[in-house]
C-alpha cells in the first residue's frame, strides 16, 4: 500500500511539473521576447523546470541580490562603519566610508553628528571624494533629476537628496533638510497639471510650480542634489554647529585609524531590497570596499565578491554596479538560483522574509502575487525593471510546505511589463497550489 501511495505521489508531481513546463514553453505572452526561467527544488537538488537558464540576461535590480549577499558576508548584520578618523594632537581628522545612513530621510542616523559635536579637537574633513564616481558605468545621463539615480559619494549626507513634501492644506512644499545651502530658489513659469519640482542639470538650483487648483494635493518626492566635498563639509558644519575645515588627503587615509559604528545594517538591507533602493545598494558596495581595503573602490569590492564569494556560481556574473541600473550587468538564471540557494543556506529564513519583498504584502510586489485570503505570503522575491527588461527571482513556498527557488528574466519586450507579470503570476500561483 505504501508503494502505491508513493507511486501516485510521483505521478502527481510529474504531472504538475509537466503542466508548469507547458505554461512556460507554450505561453504566447512569454514567446514575444527573450525569456529565461528556472525552478529548482533545493531539498531534492533538482531542477524542475528550465528555459534558457544558461543564457545571459540584463538583470536590472536583481543585481541587488548579489549586492545583498556580498554585503551580508562582509559587513554581517551588526552596525556599519560610518566614519574613519585619526586623533592628531588638538586635531581630529575624519573621512567618509560610504555610509548612506547619515541624516538619511528614512534612516536618520545622527551618530556622526553627535560624535563630532562632542569632540574637543578642531575638526578637519579629509577629501576622499575622488575615489568614487558620481554615476555607475552605463547609467543614462538624463536620470539626473530622479531619486532612483541619486549620486554616489564617499560621505553621503541626507541620502544625497532633498525630500519635498506637501500636506493637503499647505500652500507650498517643504524640504528636508531645511537648509539655506540647497534653496528652492525660483518658480517655473508654466502651470502643471498638479505639481513639478526640477533641478538644473549642472547646478543645485531647484524650481517649483503648483497648480493653483491643486490646493488639496499632498505628496512626497525626493530630488537628488549634486554632491561635492565642499557642499558635504558645509552641510555637516551646519548640522554639527561647529567649524569644519576641508583638507586634501595627503596620505591620511593610509595611516592607522579608528572606526565609528553607526546604523544597524539590517535596516539598510531591508530598505534596499524591499523598495529596490538604488542609492543604498551602491553605497553598500562602497562600504564593502571600505571594510575590505580601507579604501573606496566599488569595482574592487565587486571583483572580490566574484573571486572569493561567488566563485562557485555556474556562470561568471558580468557585474559592474551595486544597484542594477547599468545595462552592462548580465547574469544567467541558473547562477541567480544558485546564489539564492547559498543565501538560503547561510541566512536564516526569518531574515530573508524580513529583507525580501513579500507577494501581496510589502515592497515592490505588494500589489502582485497575493496569497489566498487568510494565508501568509508565498512569494519572497526581488524584482528588477529597466527599459525592455524585467526580472523576478526568489523563493516560492508551496501549500504543501516546500520552499522552491526560481529565477525569471524578461528581456527585449515592448510595452508594459504588466503583461508578463500577469502571466507569471498565474504560473507561480499554480506551482504554489499544486506542487
Amino acid at each position: 500500500m505504501k508503494h502505491i501511495y508513493w507511486l501516485l505521489l510521483l505521478l502527481f508531481c510529474n504531472c504538475t511539473v509537466q503542466k508548469v513546463k507547458k505554461s512556460v514553453y507554450d505561453s504566447e505572452v512569454f514567446e514575444k521576447g527573450h525569456m529565461g526561467f528556472m525552478l529548482y527544488d533545493p531539498v531534492k537538488e533538482k531542477t524542475l523546470v528550465s528555459m534558457n537558464e544558461k543564457k545571459y540576461f540584463i538583470p536590472a535590480s536583481n543585481t541587488k541580490i548579489f549586492t545583498f549577499y556580498s554585503s551580508y558576508k562582509v559587513l554581517g548584520d551588526d552596525r556599519v562603519n560610518g566614519l574613519n578618523y585619526i586623533e592628531k594632537g588638538d586635531s581630529l581628522l575624519f573621512w567618509g566610508t560610504g555610509d548612506p545612513s547619515l541624516l538619511h530621510p528614512d534612516l536618520q542616523d545622527s551618530t556622526v553628528i553627535h560624535f563630532l559635536q562632542k569632540r574637543p579637537e578642531d575638526l578637519y574633513m579629509v577629501d576622499n571624494f575622488d575615489q568614487i564616481s558620481r554615476y555607475g558605468r552605463g547609467w543614462t545621463w538624463n536620470w539626473y533629476p530622479y531619486y532612483f539615480a541619486a549620486e554616489r559619494s564617499s560621505m553621503p549626507v541626507y541620502g544625497n537628496v532633498l525630500r519635498y513634501s506637501k500636506e493637503a492644506d499647505a500652500p507650498v512644499a517643504k524640504a528636508y533638510p531645511y537648509t539655506a545651502l540647497l534653496p528652492l530658489s525660483k518658480q517655473i513659469d508654466n502651470t502643471p497639471d498638479s505639481y513639478v519640482i526640477r533641478r538644473d542639470f549642472e547646478s543645485n538650483i531647484f524650481s517649483y510650480a503648483l497648480n493653483p487648483e491643486a490646493g488639496e494635493l499632498s505628496f512626497e518626492t525626493d530630488k537628488p542634489f549634486i554632491t561635492s566635498a565642499n557642499l558635504t563639509k558645509n552641510l555637516l558644519q551646519e548640522a554639527v554647529g561647529r567649524e569644519i575645515t576641508l583638507i586634501d588627503d595627503l596620505g591620511y587615509s593610509n595611516l592607522t585609524h579608528q572606526k565609528l559604528p553607526t546604523a544597524k545594517v539590517d535596516s539598510i538591507y531591508a530598505q534596499m531590497m524591499k523598495i529596490s533602493d538604488n542609492f543604498l545598494a551602491e553605497q553598500l558596495m562602497v562600504l564593502v570596499s571600505d571594510e575590505l581595503f580601507d579604501s573606496l573602490d566599488l569595482s574592487a569590492a565587486i571583483q572580490y565578491a566574484k573571486d572569493s564569494l561567488l566563485q562557485d556560481l555556474p556562470d561568471e556574473p558580468q557585474w559592474v554596479d551595486g544597484s542594477g541600473l547599468s545595462p552592462q550587468n548580465m547574469f544567467t538564471p541558473r547562477s541567480v538560483v544558485r546564489l539564492l540557494e547559498k543565501i538560503k543556506e547561510e541566512v536564516p529564513m526569518e531574515k530573508i522574509k524580513a529583507y525580501f519583498p513579500a507577494g501581496g504584502e510589502s515592497g515592490t510586489i505588494r500589489n502582485w502575487y497575493p496569497a489566498d485570503p487568510g494565508e501568509p505570503a508565498y512569494i519572497y522575491a526581488k524584482t528588477g525593471t529597466l527599459s525592455m527588461s524585467s526580472a523576478l527571482s526568489g523563493y516560492l513556498i508551496t501549500k504543501s510546505g516546500k520552499t522552491l527557488i526560481f529565477s525569471t528574466f524578461f528581456n527585449n519586450y515592448t510595452g508594459s511589463s504588466n503583461v508578463q507579470k500577469e502571466e507569471l503570476q498565474k504560473v507561480l500561483y499554480f506551482i504554489h497550489s499544486n506542487y
